[in-house]
């Protein structure tokens, strides 16, 4: 994550977009996180980059269909070698869910700004499709245009820093974290002029937040029909700690992105 700190198309089958075989935990390292029960949210990815033959996570991400992973532009640095690892519940044992592949194709947006921290949201097609299991399937992708009310219940999912300055997790780490309308994220004492209506901020209260190596990863809400969809990206929280109270982590409203997501992925 940078110093503010950077933090659909489904196939059909057995296996319905957003309908974990696990139940996920309903509780309150994500910081202040718990452990998750294993592969409760099986869209989960880890995006790994190669350093000197060792592969080593950087952020998340949300496998949003057989062959395409959603994640942060920032997560994205040209000239370094990426796969995907899915099925993954901790990040430093060899299971036998895991599947790993590398990119047949990465889709930044084209109007990325890491300065401003604009569009920031990028697509990962899969070298081939991955087959669905109870550890791996898809989230549902939200109604363009939809936007979830102030205190909505949303769950953020990362292996990210347990704690500011901290080590990565290396279980899968799960936070509650309820929705910050636009209203209230906009204040100028909360996150002012930087917050835009193609984000959603999500918790603020001082104590559970994302981290860094969070970033990329999903802001999973539950539908009225009891399906999950993947409502933001994590993309920046604040450069002075993870959870600081009033600084909510902000999020990629993917259901601004929708129409462009489906685009790239008819054009890929």
């Amino acid at each position: 994550m940078m110093n503010f700190v950077v933090l659909a198309l489904f196939v059909a089958g057995a296996y319905g977009c957003g309908q974990p075989a696990v139940t996920p935990l309903v509780t309150s390292r994500v910081v202040g996180g718990v452990d998750v029960n294993a592969h409760s949210w099986p869209w989960q990815i880890s995006l790994q980059y190669n350093r000197e033959g060792e592969w080593r996570h950087t952020c998340g991400g949300t496998l949003i269909s057989n062959q395409w992973v959603l994640t942060a532009a920032h997560c994205i640095s040209s000239g370094r070698e990426y796969r995907v690892a899915m099925g993954k519940h901790n990040l430093v044992q060899t299971e036998d869910s895991a599947v790993f592949m590398g990119p047949a194709s990465i889709i930044v947006h084209e109007k990325w700004n890491p300065l401003f921290i604009r569009n920031d949201i990028a697509l990962i097609k899969l070298e081939s499709p991955v087959t669905f299991s109870d550890s791996i399937m898809a989230a549902c992708v939200p109604a363009a245009g939809a936007t979830l009310a102030h205190d909505f219940p949303c769950y953020v999912t990362g292996w990210g820093r347990l704690y500011t300055g901290g080590p990565i997790a290396d279980i899968l780490q799960q936070a509650l974290l309820p929705v910050v309308d636009h209203a209230t994220c906009s204040k100028s004492d909360w996150w002012s002029f930087q917050v835009k209506d193609t984000m959603v901020c999500a918790g603020g209260d001082g104590v559970v937040s994302g981290c860094n190596g969070d970033s990329g990863g999903p802001l999973n809400c539950k539908n009225s029909a009891g399906s999950w969809e993947v409502h933001g990206i994590v993309s920046f929280g604040s450069g002075l700690k993870c959870n600081l109270k009033q600084k909510p982590t902000v999020f990629t409203k993917v259901s601004s992105y929708v129409d462009w997501i489906n685009s790239k992925m008819v054009a890929y």
